[in-house]
């Protein structure tokens, strides 16, 4: 009995090292930046490898965007009732990532170095897959250089390494009267050529609504998936509706389909019909994913695109968020 206590009192221990509840989490220790115009407030959480909200190797560190207010409605906030730096999924707002398993994972022994665009230069574990949900080793945090006006803030991140790959990669949020744009600018320094899927996650909390049917998730085209709703949500031609609210331990993930090569499909209109907020965003390159997750507290659309940059050339794209309040 005496050592059941013991190991139950140590994981309790080490459960409140490794996170906070929000109950306990000052969020205004990690470093931010907030920027505004007459209409949208916005506030960023920066890349800081010290002491940053944000110290994992799944998502890229630049542009997390802790709030954005607009005519009284907040789109974004924090979706979790626990935080640790080092968590895969614990960050807000648009956030966005290189989803492949890095710039050379594949040719790397255990002990070797693969890149995340984002994040540096990474250790690999072992032989094993690459999982998303596990936070790596950094190795070298690369350069970051971040810059900042009224209404607009922009993130650079060099790396340079000793396994062919290298970038310069360009992040500058704008904001505009009813929203936001964020255009993106991917450099190949190094001398292999850069192939990998990008994404943004989203994490929607529109008025800090649950998920459930206050919610209305439209697309420019019919959608359809082989994957199970759960009995959480039904497809209506181009519409993703919710049937009930879901509940602390809900959550589901849809692979969409029905989109074609146009870029005017890459748009997603997410509304909270209870308070009248709503967001559409669009991305000027074609889709190459479409997915959707949600559980009580957010909602996620999740957009891809595919990246291919030979060395010594260079990716743009633009991401345009539209606000509304009807």
């Amino acid at each position: 009995m005496k050592n059941i206590a013991l190991q139950l009192a140590l994981g309790a221990l080490a459960l409140s090292l490794g996170s906070c509840t929000l109950n306990d989490m000052n969020f205004d220790q990690y470093p931010s930046k907030t920027i505004s115009n007459s209409e949208v407030k916005m506030k960023l959480y920066l890349p800081d490898a010290e002491g940053g909200l944000y110290r994992a190797t799944r998502f890229d560190w630049s542009g997390v965007i802790g709030s954005v207010q607009y005519k009284g409605h907040e789109y974004f906030g924090y979706w979790k009732e626990t935080h640790d730096p080092f968590f895969h999924e614990d960050l807000t707002g648009p956030v966005e990532g290189f989803i492949k398993p890095g710039l050379g994972y594949a040719d790397a022994e255990p002990g070797g170095k693969f890149i995340r665009i984002g994040v540096g230069v990474i250790e690999k574990r072992d032989k094993e897959e690459y999982n998303f949900r596990n936070s790596y080793k950094i190795l070298d945090h690369g350069k970051w250089t971040i810059e900042q006006g009224d209404d607009w803030i922009s993130f650079r991140h060099e790396i340079n390494s000793d396994i062919g790959f290298g970038y310069i990669y360009d992040k500058i949020i704008r904001l505009k009267s009813n929203g936001f744009t964020i255009d993106h600018k991917l450099q190949n320094t190094g001398v292999k050529a850069i192939e990998t899927d990008q994404f943004n996650h989203n994490f929607f909390m529109i008025d800090g609504e649950q998920s459930g049917p206050a919610f209305k998730i439209s697309f420019p085209y019919p959608i359809h998936t082989d994957d199970d709703l759960k009995g959480f949500v039904e497809i209506r031609e181009n519409q993703l509706n919710f049937i009930k609210d879901l509940e602390d331990d809900d959550s589901f993930f849809l692979l969409l389909n029905g989109y074609s090569g146009e870029v005017s499909d890459h748009q997603v209109t997410v509304e909270n019909r209870k308070t009248g907020a709503g967001a559409t965003f669009t991305v000027d390159k074609p889709l190459y994913r479409m997915a959707f997750w949600a559980c009580k507290t957010t909602l996620s659309p999740e957009n891809f695109i595919w990246i291919a940059v030979e060395p010594g050339d260079e990716e743009s794209w633009r991401s345009e968020y539209t606000l509304f309040v009807n």
